[in-house]
């Protein structure tokens, strides 16, 4: 029986779940949105649940599992998306300011974007790639 693959496009660090389980003790379940643009809208902004709204024009990323009860989800809008759609994402913490009203702004750490390009196996699943032959 073949073993079948799950590809995500987004992940999160050990340092970043670490902190997203911290923050949602504090602010209760969370969400990221990653919006592009300027200033704080390059950062992956964290959010609690509710306090932003998605539309019809925010794509669903995926879903980060830290070691709570549910996963958080993450969002990128559309137009960001076209830029990074041949793009895995990881999120991580590092040392500083969190942007804007992103919730991790008090704690002396802030959340970033690394990146790297999606591999060929991970390009066919997503749609991007030539199928296999």
């Amino acid at each position: 029986m073949a073993e079948t693959t799950t590809y995500s496009r987004v992940a999160v660090t050990d340092e970043a779940a670490g902190l997203l389980r911290e923050l949602t003790g504090t602010h209760g379940p969370l969400m990221f949105h990653q919006s592009g643009g300027c200033c704080d809208g390059s950062a992956p902004m964290c959010y609690p649940v509710g306090m932003f709204l998605t539309g019809p024009s925010d794509v669903h990323l995926g879903s980060l599992h830290v070691g709570l009860d549910d996963p958080i989800e993450v969002y990128i809008s559309e137009a960001q998306f076209e830029y990074w759609k041949y793009t895995h994402i990881t999120i991580d913490a590092v040392p500083g300011r969190g942007a804007g009203f992103s919730v991790e702004g008090p704690t002396g750490k802030r959340f970033i974007i690394r990146s790297r390009m999606l591999t060929p196996p991970e390009l066919e699943a997503f749609g991007l790639g030539p199928a296999a032959t």
